[in-house]
């Protein structure tokens, strides 16, 4: 008998032994590898979006990877496509948790598509890093494991409203389009005026797809608006700044993401100098920034066939990040312990405006942004943000 209850004693360390070695494994985590994974618009008319943004992260886990990889181990990316879809979304999330049983999620793009996965990834408690999605439910109210390198969709007009301040504006005007695209960030850019004890001087609609915003340009010149905030596409906008300088109406007018690519409005209007006094937003530097010499050269290298763009760097800043949260979490990786390394982590990333800083109680961790110009047939960066 007492031979036996020996046996049993050992038996019983022996189990608790091996649970406690089995619990030490996390998921998707190796002696020597960690499995990471992608969700993102991989297919479509938005690919080349999407692509670009993972090539950009893949590029800097190679890089991690050639130098040793991290706290012993490399980094393996692999990718699921969402095709911007709701609908395609859901199983795609499922196949990485399940399927790949990934270490954790980073990516995300359409808001849409990334909506609909979020309650898989929430039940099945992945940590997931954000990299383009700007739906700002995503990250608000804060989940201990979610976080998001992108700029939230309401702080771009409140960015807008800020820029207009900062370069002295006193008459602001909002134009924004008649759709449910602009309503969704007017609301929060009342509130941005509010906290800044200000009430825009007009407040005009114009259709998403106007051929002449002349009687906007004559109201607003005619109450002496000095800057406008547009919460607008890339068709209206450009009707709208075309007639105001057909009728010599210069105020500083700025824009979101949206209509950032200010060579392409240029091309559109087709009037020299009648964007010398527009201004838009881009959370990253300029893609032809020579500080980004080095990572143009870079992906180059993995990806051969890939023109080098602003989508590259938003995954080159998030990878950054990305990299500085798993050297943090240290060699015993787990997902809980990943989530708390994110928490109170700020990197600077060469790519981005500003620094990426989450914290406890906030992981919309990024929220600066450059603005930009086109002058004199040249990109012309013109300030930065930095909401509080």
């Amino acid at each position: 008998m007492k031979r036996f209850q020996v046996s049993s004693a050992a038996l019983t360390i022996g189990l608790l032994l091996g649970s406690a070695g089995s619990s030490a494994a996390e998921v998707g985590v190796t002696d020597t590898e960690i499995l990471i994974g992608a969700l993102g618009v991989l297919t479509g008319p938005l690919y080349n979006n999407g692509k670009t943004i993972y090539d950009g992260v893949e590029t800097v886990y190679n890089e991690v990877n050639a130098a040793g990889g991290i706290n012993g181990r490399k980094i393996r990316y692999v990718r699921e496509d969402d095709a911007c879809k709701p609908e395609q979304a859901i199983p795609a999330v499922k196949k990485l948790i399940f399927e790949h049983k990934v270490f954790m999620i980073h990516g995300g793009g359409c808001s849409n598509a990334s909506l609909a996965a979020m309650p898989d990834i929430v039940k099945a408690q992945v940590p997931w890093v954000i990299t383009a999605s700007t739906a700002p439910q995503l990250t608000d109210p804060v989940n201990p494991r979610i976080f998001t390198t992108m700029l939230a969709g309401w702080m771009e007009t409140a960015g807008q409203l800020q820029r207009l301040i900062d370069t002295g504006a006193k008459k602001i005007a909002i134009v924004r389009q008649r759709d449910a695209w602009a309503e969704s960030r007017y609301k929060p850019l009342l509130d941005s005026f509010a906290q800044a004890g200000r009430k825009p001087v007009l407040d005009e609609e114009i259709s998403a797809d106007p051929s002449d915003a002349t009687g906007v340009a004559l109201k607003l010149q005619a109450a002496g608006v000095d800057g406008v905030v547009a919460v607008l596409f890339p068709k209206a906008a450009t009707v709208m700044i075309r007639d105001m300088y057909k009728i010599g109406y210069k105020p500083l007018v700025v824009g979101g993401s949206a209509i950032g690519d200010v060579k392409a409005m240029d091309q559109a209007i087709g009037i020299r100098g009648a964007l010398d006094n527009f201004q838009a937003l881009s959370p990253t530097k300029s893609a032809t920034d020579p500080s980004m010499a080095q990572w143009k050269a870079k992906v180059k290298k993995y990806y051969p066939q890939d023109e080098f763009q602003t989508w590259h760097m938003f995954g080159i800043a998030s990878g950054q990040f990305m990299v500085e949260g798993l050297k943090r979490a240290g060699r015993d990786l787990t997902r809980d312990g990943l989530a708390k390394a994110l928490n109170g982590l700020s990197v600077s990333s060469d790519a981005y405006a500003g620094p990426i800083s989450c914290a406890a109680e906030n992981h919309q961790c990024y929220r600066s942004m450059a603005w930009f110009s086109f002058i004199n047939g040249d990109i012309k960066e013109m300030g930065l943000t930095q909401l509080k």
